[in-house]
């Protein structure tokens, strides 16, 4: 543990945003593969509604600095052609 005050502050604020930081990511990765999932099976309308709450989440944790914008283009991207594929069969 640090001596210094500035120091001892950092290391606080280091763990409060660590902490916030991997609890975005996981509600990240959370709406990423509930889109997945809805996106295998057959209903149109539910994998529109998650493909939304996914790229809302993905464009929020850019703005946050925790994936890089072209990450989460691709993932939106890939989500949206698994979604105009099982548009295309219904």
């Amino acid at each position: 543990m640090p001596n210094i005050k500035s120091a001892i502050k950092r290391v606080k604020t280091n763990e409060k945003r660590r902490a916030l930081n991997a609890s975005q990511r996981s509600a990240l990765r959370t709406a990423v593969k509930t889109a997945d999932q809805a996106l295998v099976g057959t209903d149109v309308e539910a994998a529109k509604v998650a493909l939304i709450n996914a790229s809302k989440k993905l464009d929020k944790a850019v703005t946050k600095g925790l994936i890089h914008k072209n990450a989460a283009a691709r993932k939106k991207s890939r989500l949206a052609k698994k979604l105009n594929a099982l548009s295309a069969q219904a």
